[in-house]
């Protein structure tokens, strides 16, 4: 018994295509503009520029009172710092992300390769025991076909 082995489509297309990774995006023109903007923005230097920014206007919202005080740090400077800060947290997680789609991919490539080794091995092992039953029946075969030259009676079967 003999069966073909007929590799799954999807290894073919992996080794193509090779893992999707978020620098393939097709984004499109506004998609472009977006992250131009956003790599812009998304730095550690634009938040340190947004504090610069921010804190001239400090001394306004110090004389001004406790609620304009209030109002400068959570509209002014939580925004305007926390909003590049967060974006490059974003930028780590995403290249994060794709370090462990690529892991991912990797390890589904070698599980895929064992995969198709066991294949081989098991068809390797079908044969060689095709090939012992066939030895052994045969023989089994030729013994019960030989005559008994001793003289005596047959052995019982």
């Amino acid at each position: 018994m003999t069966v073909d082995h007929l590799p799954n489509p999807r290894i073919h297309e992996r080794e193509k295509n090779g893992p999707h990774l978020t620098t393939q995006e097709h984004l499109g023109l506004n998609g472009r503009i977006a992250l131009i903007i956003t790599d812009a923005v998304g730095t550690m230097w634009c938040a340190y520029v947004f504090a610069v920014i921010a804190l001239i206007s400090l001394p306004s919202a110090i004389q001004s009172g406790v609620s304009t005080l209030i109002a400068w740090i959570a509209q002014t400077f939580l925004q305007l710092v926390l909003l590049s800060v967060i974006m490059v947290g974003q930028k780590v997680a995403a290249a994060a992300s794709d370090k462990q789609a690529l892991q991912t991919y990797k390890d589904a490539e070698a599980l895929l390769k064992i995969q198709d080794e066991m294949h081989r091995l098991i068809e390797i092992n079908n044969a060689l025991t095709e090939a012992i039953h066939r030895a052994v029946t045969s023989k089994e075969i030729s013994t019960a076909a030989q005559p008994n030259v001793s003289g005596g009676a047959s052995p019982p079967a």
